[in-house]
């Protein structure tokens, strides 16, 4: 993808942030003036300002005596004349999948109410457009590339517009639909959107897009929708359908920590019992093989269903004792 937000690490995009609020609040800035206020070298400060500009964000150079760094526009201006991609990348920023620090958040919030209405709205879009999973699903091959209509796809949500979409399934077999654009979700090094359709919330891998045309018409928000909230409950249900078999059990309190750490996801922790041991229930692929991930921790778990699970882990328990003991 093409915005400053994927090409800067966290304290880039911090300093980022910071110059272009800098330039809203000063007629001009030089690099020498950049790097006193963000204690780094004049270097790195007119890197940084190169960067806004190739970004698209309207700044731009004078040179020569009283030379430096301006908004176009000048001081103070309201930016109302940034497109769709220079919102995209500025005001992700400001959202939930971004790595600036919280005060750079508000800062840009701050600049974000300050902007004309009908501006606000879509900055405001923007903002809200992208959340970002960084735990992978399964261990198969992903291309780390961004895929070929992320663009398009992103610009369709900030803009709330439908798209036509073509989309090739896991089988091969190609369909074209008309979808509501709500999201796009990175999970790892895949990229999904997450669509309201005639069939209710769907959610499409983005790297199986085969066409994307974003029309005129209106996309249709369900009330109150949160992108994040929304991809929680998605990555929920994945979750539980790739781990079917539930297992009961009780720990000690010691052992919980061991339990997150090595189920994370897949553990539910309950409230204690009598004895101080707490209930847990551990999802997995199968009865099998959530009893092998169980088979060391005897210590700390002792299973109490299904009963299939506690037979394998007997099982296991009477080969390591006449192969060991």
């Amino acid at each position: 993808m093409t915005g400053l937000v994927w090409e800067f690490d966290r304290v880039r995009a911090d300093r980022l942030m910071a110059i272009l609020l800098l330039l809203q609040q000063r007629e001009h800035v030089t690099a020498g003036e950049v790097a006193r206020e963000l204690e780094v070298s004049e270097r790195t400060a007119r890197r940084d300002l190169d960067a806004l500009a190739m970004s698209g964000v309207p700044v731009y150079s004078m040179q020569g005596r009283g030379g430096g760094w301006r908004l176009v526009g000048g001081a103070r201006t309201d930016l109302s004349g940034l497109t769709a991609g220079e919102a995209r990348a500025l005001f992700l920023v400001a959202g939930p999948a971004s790595a600036a620090t919280p005060a750079v958040k508000a800062a840009l919030r701050k600049l974000v109410r300050a902007l004309p209405e009908p501006f606000r709205v879509q900055a405001e879009a923007a903002a809200s457009s992208l959340v970002v999973d960084p735990r992978r699903w399964g261990s198969g091959r992903v291309d780390p590339r961004p895929p070929r209509f992320l663009d398009e796809l992103q610009d369709a949500v900030i803009r709330g517009v439908q798209v036509r979409l073509g989309y090739v399934d896991r089988a091969g077999a190609e369909t074209v639909r008309t979808v509501d654009p709500l999201g796009i979700v990175a999970k790892g090094l895949s990229w999904y959107l997450v669509c309201h359709t005639d069939a209710g919330r769907r959610t499409f891998r983005i790297d199986r897009v085969s066409s994307a045309e974003p029309t005129d018409e209106p996309v249709a928000r369900p009330e109150h929708f949160d992108l994040a909230e929304s991809w929680r409950e998605i990555a929920d249900e994945v979750d539980r359908r790739r781990t079917p078999v539930e297992v009961q059990a009780v720990c000690v309190p010691h052992g919980i920590g061991l339990l997150r750490i090595g189920f994370g996801g897949r553990l539910e922790v309950g409230g204690a019992g009598t004895d101080g041991r707490i209930d847990v229930v551990i999802r997995g692929y199968d009865e099998y093989t959530l009893a092998g991930e169980l088979a060391g921790l005897g210590e700390w778990l002792e299973v109490t269903g299904p009963p299939g699970v506690r037979a394998h882990l007997a099982s296991m328990g009477q080969a390591l004792v006449e192969r060991y003991g």
